[in-house]
């Protein structure tokens, strides 16, 4: 189907208005199709005139229009044309359709712990026409009333409330106005759990084996989403805008984290219920994740992107306010420190070839898919959080509820929110508008400071800096905070707000205050900017890290230093050094277990060479050991380090291992549990140390889909030649593998430790994947592209090779994006090695 273009869908949205979709969906015609019928009631413009709507049918049946029956074989690349519009026209939509088993369209899986079927759609983000025949554009929202036949013990879910009318059948109250994108339903023999809060009830739905998860988690569950709900409510002014249920429904296989369907959200079921022990991050993820859709029931359901050149009116609102959903209204204490490091993917974003403006223009809507990406996400969030910040809390929420005043139910773009925002607080936005979402790449602020001998200063400055080629300075609103040692503890002795802007801008305030032991550029982190210290605030950093009171600040002051890692101006020895040193007094899991992360899978596997990096792993796994010998036994912070110590494991630690799966010499309090022994397996997997009889009995002990997937990675992470082209040739060719299982077949595929055995697919993957890939749904070219692209061969050999494929034309839009970044990784890797060596 050719994706649509801008100037189409503004063409028919000039030309037609939808006033109502009724859809009915059969679900009881067998494990492969599913039957619809959509009435369509809408009005054209220009009578006589032509246009199209979507549908992509196993078999179109019928196509009526107003009462006359058009030919099913003028659908041509899954658009069928309409000629002769009326004022008011009718058009009736039958069809057999496919279901999919890879997340998009109406999804259908089968549960191969108990045999029992789910399904549910995924109608984002031109998916839809996979379910029902439909006008695919954000511009065109109408209610929409769904009916369901299904099997009789199936519920049905949907984004109203329904009821069961008869055995198998389900009727719908009719929406509010809405994208065809948020349209869903999740129907199979979903386990259910319910409570009402504020007259609207509330349902948590998911897969009967995962029943037991899901009530034990129920509790904490309800209470972030009523904190979550409640605040919002009072920050936005506006009342949950559709109906009377919010159901959160945790389905198998699903593409994303999570989806905004308006009253019915779709997650992840296995990112989100737990069926093992998780620690604290992990539970403020979810509360985060609970409260970033949440936050969409208004940014991007009551008012729409008008075209998805404004994806960020959804996803940048969403970021911004389920971090500040999670700080406020939820018991956990990562705050907003978490912010701190999910802006990290912004800037590494903000910082490739492929980086675009917050707002940008897009003349296809195939491209919106690969703009879901930390600009959207992370670097819009932070940007929001600064203009919050300057204007303030009343007037900047006062402009949201000018803003859902007059776009609701309807859609609105960039320019549409600057003027709410500029009417309510008095300044023209155009330019801040410009600056911040209309161009591209991050700026550095960096304090330069000049002392007496005395130790005072005589100046502070800060100076900003633009990336070559993105040239833009931008205003800041910043504080700079004054930190000094008392004791064991650092504490901020003084906080001073700067409005940055131009090249450099003086700090008068400070001259002749007593110079600090750090000296700390976007305190509280209020903006969105690349940071720099300071000569003697850098030298200051080994004593500050563990020392910083305030969380965010320590977060802060982190992200430096992993900053000034990857852009190679310290290396990467030096980070770990700081990192074992530092960690296991760290009191915030959210810190512990990003910077793991960052050590683990960033810096050893790419930016240590080879040769060290046997000697990284072994010290990466005493990190692990003294993190989890200094924290209570059972806990959270326990299981973080321990899993360390496992993911670290060298041929040395299989004994270890091995004793571990058995039971033998567990330490206190830590349960090898369901994730770990499949952990532990992986590893052994790896490593040589075991090999397909251990995997299907551990396939036997665990046969749940979590299960299927673990085997899946193990499989392909066998040092064998024979299972590293089984996997090869699953992931490129395979048909019979849903997408979960694709994914963690490639997971699997690359290890550093079989280097050898894997050097003939660095050269393959370049000359083998591209066209292979071009068979793939959208989200699966991306996810299989991240993960099969050879990260790990990290030579300038591997980047020729992969410039040299980009350069060829036909490559698909997701495939070339993906793969893009995946170079601008790899080429920053071999640029950190490099400088290293020189260092």
């Amino acid at each position: 189907m050719p994706s649509l273009r801008r100037d189409e869908a503004q063409t028919r949205a000039e030309l037609i208005s939808v006033d109502s979709y009724t859809v009915d969906l059969d679900l009881t015609r067998g494990d492969e199709l599913f039957g619809s019928t959509a009435t369509i009631r809408f009005r054209a413009a220009d009578t006589g005139a032509a246009t199209f709507f979507e549908v992509v049918p196993e078999t179109l049946r019928r196509v009526v229009l107003n009462g006359t029956e058009l030919p099913v074989a003028d659908l041509a690349d899954n658009r069928f044309p309409l000629s002769g519009l009326a004022a008011e026209n009718e058009l009736v939509v039958e069809a057999d359709m496919s279901y999919s088993h890879s997340g998009e369209g109406l999804h259908r899986f089968t549960d191969p712990e108990d045999k029992l079927v789910y399904t549910y759609m995924m109608g984002f983000h031109d998916m839809a026409s996979r379910v029902f025949g439909c006008f695919e554009q954000p511009d065109l929202k109408a209610p929409l009333t769904l009916g369901v036949t299904a099997p009789a013990d199936w519920t049905v879910i949907a984004n109203e409330d329904g009821e069961q009318v008869e055995p198998g059948r389900w009727v719908f109250t009719q929406t509010k106005a809405l994208a065809t994108y948020f349209t869903t339903l999740c129907a199979g023999p979903y386990h259910s759990v319910y409570r009402e809060h504020d007259g609207v009830r509330f349902g948590l739905h998911c897969r009967q084996s995962m029943a037991e998860g899901l009530d034990t988690d129920a509790d904490e569950i309800f209470e972030v989403s009523f904190g979550c709900f409640d605040l919002f409510q009072r920050l936005y002014g506006v009342r949950f805008p559709f109906g009377a249920t919010y159901d959160q429904a945790f389905v198998p296989e699903f593409n994303a984290g999570a989806m905004e369907n308006p009253g019915c959200v779709t997650f992840r079921d296995e990112a989100f219920i737990y069926r093992s022990a998780v620690t604290e991050t992990r539970r403020e993820g979810r509360a985060t994740t609970i409260a970033h859709e949440m936050a969409h029931m208004w940014f991007g359901d009551l008012v729409t992107l008008r075209w998805w050149d404004d994806l960020w009116l959804n996803e940048s609102f969403a970021n911004y306010m389920g971090y500040r959903g999670a700080a406020e209204a939820t018991r956990f204490e990562g705050g907003w420190a978490n912010v701190v490091f999910n802006k990290l993917g912004g800037l590494a974003a903000d910082q490739r070839p492929s980086t675009h403006p917050v707002s940008c223009e897009l003349e296809v809507s195939a491209d919106a898919l690969a703009n879901f990406d930390g600009i959207a996400y992370a670097k819009g969030g932070a940007i929001l959080k600064q203009l919050a910040a300057w204007l303030g809390d009343d007037v900047f929420f006062a402009g949201l509820r000018e803003y859902f005043d007059r776009y609701g139910f309807g859609n609105a773009s960039l320019a549409d929110f600057l003027d709410c925002q500029s009417k309510v607080s008095g300044h023209d936005l155009a330019e801040w508008g410009r600056s911040w979402l209309r161009t591209t790449g991050p700026n550095t602020l960096r304090a330069e400071v000049a002392v007496d001998g005395d130790g005072r200063y005589t100046s502070v400055a800060i100076r900003q800096t633009a990336p070559e080629g993105h040239p833009t300075l931008r205003s800041h609103h910043v504080k700079v905070g004054l930190y000094d040692l008392d004791g064991e503890r650092m504490v901020r002795r003084e906080q001073v707000t700067v409005a940055v802007s131009g090249e450099l801008t003086e700090i008068p305030e400070l001259e002749g205050v007593v110079k600090p032991a750090l000296l700390l550029v976007n305190d509280d982190d209020l903006t969105y900017a690349k940071v720099r210290l300071d000569p003697d605030s850098l030298a200051a950093v080994r004593t500050a890290l563990p020392a910083l009171e305030d969380r965010v600040a320590r977060a802060l002051l982190w992200s430096i230093v992993w900053d000034s890692c990857r852009d190679a101006e310290l290396p990467p020895g030096e980070f770990l050094a700081l990192v074992r040193e530092c960690l296991p007094s760290e009191p915030l899991m959210v810190v512990v277990e990003q910077l793991m992360m960052m050590a683990r899978r960033i810096v050893i596997e790419h930016y240590v060479a080879p040769s060290a990096r046997v000697a990284a792993l072994r010290d990466f796994a005493e990190l692990g050991r003294a993190i989890a010998d200094g924290a209570e036994p059972g806990g959270g912070r326990q299981l973080s380090g321990l899993r360390a110590v496992i993911g670290a494991s060298t041929g040395d630690d299989v004994p270890l291992l091995r004793g571990w799966l058995d039971g033998v010499d567990v330490p206190e309090g830590f349960v090898v549990d369901t994730e770990v022994r499949w952990q532990i397996l992986t590893r052994l997997c790896v490593l040589g140390a075991a090999g397909e009889d251990d995997i299907a009995a551990e396939l036997t002990r665990d046969p749940s889909s979590e299960g299927v997937k673990h085997a899946a990675t193990c499989r392909a992470s066998l040092p064998d030649a024979e299972a590293k082209e089984a996997a090869w040739q699953a992931v490129l060719h395979g048909t019979d593998l849903s997408n979960h299982v694709l994914r963690a077949t490639a997971d699997g595929f690359w290890r550093p430790e079989q280097r050898e055995l894997l050097e003939p697919y660095v050269a393959r993957f370049f000359a083998e994947f591209p066209a292979a890939i071009d068979a793939r749904m959208p989200w699966e070219k991306m996810h299989l592209t991240a993960a099969m692209f050879p990260s790990l061969a990290v030579e300038a050999r591997t980047a020729e090779l992969a410039a040299e494929m980009l350069s060829a034309d036909g490559l698909a839009q997701e495939f070339r994006r993906t793969a893009a970044d995946r170079l601008d990784d790899l080429s920053r890797a071999v640029r950190v090695r490099e400088a290293a060596d020189t260092l």
